[in-house]
């Protein structure tokens, strides 16, 4: 069973880290690619292109022009310890034992603009490049074209060596899960299909819904980013190995709401 979850914009670059492990992304030579494409623009490019403040702009472009390679615990930081927004804050890798990070190190990926697909503990250095932001390159117009073929064969590939079902639980943003072709993945699972081996898995993707000022079930953004990493962090500390496991999630007031789901979209609600 795979996770796959989003990144987020929010950096901590400097709490202690609770672990010395670490490993590098596997796919830096087209990170670096990226970088030199990104290091080019200037700041009003990138303020335009990310829809950012001329600050973050300016700060964006410096760190461009000041990656280091290679990658080392010198210069750069483990993925899970880095990333600081609502899923991870609420996935609290901080509290992960040895053996938890052992078991994320299998089961959970960080879909990312630059580096593609990252382990929890992959060395990272600091950036901002949404999935979604358009940047030309050999293989197209954005990002999609240069990362969707290799994230799904990334994807599929560590789904293979993951230990439990063959389940790809999607707990990533919109934007980012269209970088893995999940749909093609989920079809060629429901046929049977093993004409391209390993490019088959049942993708579930959970829907977290809070009640909204009126009284309505909806999904309310910050408040899904903040289920899915509870979920996220609680599918390794208990070591969840199928579909059927994920409908015991509890935390955070949601239940799974049986009537309301499907096999692919498990409803979970915020009961208090």
């Amino acid at each position: 069973m795979l996770i796959v979850v989003s990144p987020a914009k929010s950096l901590d670059l400097e709490s202690a880290l609770t672990t010395r492990r670490s490993t590098l992304p596997r796919y830096l030579d087209q990170a670096e690619e990226l970088v030199q494409i990104m290091a080019t623009r200037s700041t009003a490019q990138l303020r335009e292109m990310m829809g950012i403040s001329e600050e973050l702009a300016v700060l964006n472009q410096d760190r461009y022009r000041s990656f280091e390679w290679p990658f080392t615990p010198a210069n750069a930081r483990p993925a899970a310890l880095t990333f600081n927004g609502a899923v991870y804050q609420a996935m609290a890798p901080r509290t992960f034992d040895q053996r938890d990070w052992t078991e994320a190190g299998k089961t959970l990926r960080i879909l990312s603009g630059l580096y593609g697909i990252l382990r929890p503990l992959d060395l990272i250095q600091p950036y901002r490049l949404e999935m979604g932001v358009r940047v030309a390159n050999h293989r197209g117009p954005d990002l999609y074209s240069f990362w969707r073929p290799r994230l799904t064969r990334a994807v599929a590939e560590d789904l293979a060596s993951s230990p439990g079902a063959r389940v790809i639980v999607n707990l990533a943003s919109a934007e980012y899960s269209r970088a893995v072709d999940l749909e093609g993945l989920s079809q060629r699972f429901a046929a049977g299909n093993a004409s391209v081996p390993g490019l088959a898995a049942r993708v579930v993707s959970p829907r977290f819904e809070d009640r909204d000022q009126s009284g309505r079930w909806r999904v309310i953004s910050f408040s899904a980013k903040r289920a899915r990493g509870l979920m996220a962090g609680w599918l390794v500390r208990q070591r969840v190995r199928s579909a059927r496991g994920i409908t015991r999630f509890d935390l955070g007031g949601y239940r799974y709401v049986p009537e309301m789901s499907t096999g692919g979209i498990p409803v979970f609600r915020n009961l208090g």
